[in-house]
């Protein structure tokens, strides 16, 4: 069959790359795909359709013949694409409209989880300054550091974590009178804090039977040490040692069959991917957000650890029947370090010119996945905030680690940041 990836990122790319090597796939698209996927050759091509452009992508599908088309980021999600495709015939993954509220909407997200008993911070939702302002304070000395969201999307950056009232004060007046959220920041949820570590589990689902990948965990923060700014993700590895057995367990029981089960209650069935963002406290989960497609820059350290054919369990999550696929990992652990534009996640420059050293072909260990790149002619530039998922695979985590590090060193370009302590914390 054909299949159509649509967005533009190193998850995108991923994806591609996974796909690819399938037997069921005779012809690979990416919408608009980056430098990376322009690059692969072969069965894959991009497509100068933006992720954005619903009615185009179904245009392109229905005229190439498109078989099956796979959703990388929320936006279109979000915007309904899975409910036109779905109208016009076309198969698809991903959950329609209505179901996308688990990210596209934190009040709805929190409304669900508190209806289903899922666990999760305590929280209260605002939709205007003073009663927000109120509420903060009246919060006691020992109610500090409280997480403020804005319900819509933010592209990753629209939690703030106050750690007193007077940065609280500072991020409310962000959000209702500054706008730097825009409309996504109409609802505020201010949440209790959440102590323990972070994990990400990803779950393909047709609705009914689901399959679990490997637990992975990202690292938000710009800075080392987990310091400065919240980033779209500035490295992962997987499997997370955290999200131990029991622990998986624990989520399976918790949080995925009552998510999928209450979805399914309350009438908008969840298909597709579902990312259960969670803290870890002690052996016990809790849920600080959802995801409705697969994280990034997670799926680069997920996907080249699973073993079966992703395009079979991807086309059983449309058609179900997904438990009756197979859906195998390969021991082992895979790493990713990103490599970012200078300035990033702020203001950042574009269009600079990248060198990679011949000696990273000789890595069969590591994989260059593009995340904001441009080819111009045979010129490789870079074209977003988060350049490069430099990926590694190993028997071990530390393997894994100085695997992608060496390859970070065949990768140049002007102004290139990346943090040096992926996978510290479990290390």
């Amino acid at each position: 069959m054909k299949v159509l990836i649509i967005g533009s990122g190193g998850r995108e790319h991923a994806m591609a790359h996974s796909l690819a090597g399938s037997d069921l796939v005779s012809a690979l698209f990416v919408a608009p795909g980056n430098g990376g996927t322009a690059m692969m050759g072969g069965k894959v091509r991009n497509v100068d359709v933006k992720a954005a452009a619903v009615d185009a992508l179904l245009d392109f599908a229905r005229n190439e013949g498109i078989g099956l088309t796979v959703v990388g980021p929320e936006q279109p999600l979000e915007a309904g694409i899975v409910d036109s495709f779905r109208s016009a015939g076309m198969k698809i993954v991903g959950p329609r409209r209505d179901a996308a509220r688990l990210e596209s909407s934190k009040v709805f997200s929190k409304d669900f989880m508190k209806r289903h008993n899922i666990p999760t911070a305590a929280y209260n939702v605002f939709s205007d300054r003073g009663s927000a302002m109120a509420y903060l304070d009246s919060l006691p000395a020992s109610g500090w550091p409280q997480v403020l969201k804005a319900s819509g999307l933010c592209g990753g950056k629209g939690v703030i974590i106050a750690p007193d009232p007077q940065s609280a004060h500072r991020a409310i007046g962000e959000m209702f009178d500054e706008r730097v959220f825009g409309d996504a920041a109409d609802e505020v949820v201010i949440e209790d804090f959440l102590k323990g570590e972070e994990a990400s589990v990803f779950v393909l689902t047709d609705g009914i039977e689901y399959r679990l990948f490997l637990p992975a965990q990202d690292h938000k923060r710009i800075g080392e040490g987990d310091t400065g700014k919240n980033t779209g993700g500035m490295g992962a590895y997987a499997p997370a040692p955290v999200v131990t057995a029991e622990v998986m367990k624990k989520v399976e029981e918790r949080v995925v069959v009552p998510t999928l089960e209450g979805m399914r209650s309350e009438g908008c069935p969840f298909t597709g991917f579902l990312y259960v963002g969670l803290m870890i406290d002690g052996g016990e989960p809790s849920v600080v957000e959802y995801n409705v497609r697969l994280g990034d820059p997670e799926t680069q350290v997920v996907l080249p650890l699973l073993e079966s054919d992703f395009a079979a369990a991807l086309l059983a999550s449309v058609e179900g029947g997904l438990r009756d696929v197979p859906f195998a990992m390969r021991s082992g652990s895979a790493s990713t370090v990103v490599m970012a534009s200078e300035g990033y996640p702020g203001s950042y420059p574009t269009g600079i010119a990248v060198a990679i050293d011949d000696s990273l072909k000789a890595m069969k260990e590591c994989s260059l996945f593009h995340a904001g790149t441009a080819l111009e002619g045979e010129r490789l530039l870079t074209a977003g905030g988060r350049v490069f998922s430099v990926t590694a695979v190993g028997p071990t985590l530390r393997e894994s680690l100085q695997s992608a590090y060496r390859a970070v060193a065949a990768v140049h370009f002007d102004g290139a940041v990346f943090r040096r302590d992926i996978g510290a914390r479990a290390l």
